[in-house]
C-alpha cells in the first residue's frame, strides 16, 4: 500500500510542479513543496521497511528531488518576475 502511495505522490508531484511552472502562485508552490516532502517521506519508509539497497534508492531519490526542485526554482523565478512586473 505504501508503494502505491509513494508512486502516486511522486507522479502527482512531477505533474503539479509542471503545472506550477505554467501558472505559478505562492500557494501552489507550497503544495509542490509538500508533495516533494511526501515523496521523500514515503520513499524513506519504503527503504527502511523493505531493507532496499540504500545506494540505488538514494540515487533515484536524489535524481527525483533534483528534477522537482529545478522545476520549483524555475516556477519561483517566474512568479518573482511576474510580481515585480505588476508593481
Amino acid at each position: 500500500m505504501i508503494l502505491l502511495l509513494h508512486i502516486l505522490t511522486a507522479l502527482t508531484s512531477v505533474g503539479f510542479t509542471a503545472y506550477v511552472y505554467f501558472s505559478p502562485s505562492t500557494a501552489k508552490l507550497r503544495v509542490s513543496y509538500g508533495l516533494v516532502a511526501g515523496t521523500i517521506g514515503t520513499g524513506t519508509i519504503l527503504v527502511v521497511s523493505t531493507h532496499a539497497p540504500m545506494l540505488q534508492s538514494c540515487m533515484t531519490g536524489l535524481s527525483f528531488v533534483s528534477i522537482s526542485l529545478v522545476g520549483i526554482l524555475l516556477a519561483t523565478r517566474k512568479l518573482a518576475k511576474a510580481t515585480v512586473k505588476d508593481d
